[in-house]
């Protein structure tokens, strides 16, 4: 119960992040579940990759776009990267079955109660919503190297090009 009313207070008011304000820092821990709870992945296991972390919903249009444009990096940079798709409540089994299967997601959705959320949210009392989607991109020694809410500024990074570029950066 206290998990999902720190979930809910997460998601109900509103405040704005640009890109980077969560950035420029040593990326937390986590160990979460995929849908069905049958297998836990730990950031660790991605350690000397890049890895993008995107927070995200899955009724959320421009979360679909970043899913699409994820999708598109998997195919392009194979595995040199790792993309994990990040749930939060209400989405369950059954609502992220149904994403994955009419959207033709093959990236890796993770279930979050709130905890991991908050913790790359630098979440207090101050800041009681998260915006989705909210992508994080995390470099090979494990540190947050630049985040990006949605917004008009950040467009070119949810649809492709500016992705890559941020991408190609971290793979020199």
């Amino acid at each position: 119960m206290i998990r999902r009313v720190l979930c809910s207070a997460l998601l109900v008011v509103s405040v704005s992040f640009g890109s980077g304000e969560l950035s420029n820092r040593r990326a937390p821990g986590f160990a979460l579940p995929d849908p069905e709870y049958k297998h836990y992945y730990d950031l660790q296991d991605y350690r000397g990759k890049v890895v993008l972390i995107d927070i995200m919903n899955t009724g959320c249009p421009h979360c679909l776009v970043l899913s699409t444009t994820l999708e598109q990096v998997k195919a392009r940079y194979g595995d040199k990267i790792a993309v994990l798709e990040i749930v939060l409540p209400p989405d369950n089994q059954s609502t992220i079955a149904k994403y994955k299967a009419t959207n033709k997601v093959t990236a890796t959705v993770l279930c979050d109660m709130g905890q991991m959320t908050a913790s790359y949210f630098n979440a207090n009392p101050a800041v009681s919503h998260i915006d989705v989607p909210h992508l994080f991109v995390i470099d090979k020694q494990g540190m947050i190297r630049n985040d990006f809410g949605y917004d008009a500024k950040t467009r070119d990074i949810f649809e492709g090009p500016g992705l890559f570029a941020e991408i190609d950066k971290l793979l020199k």
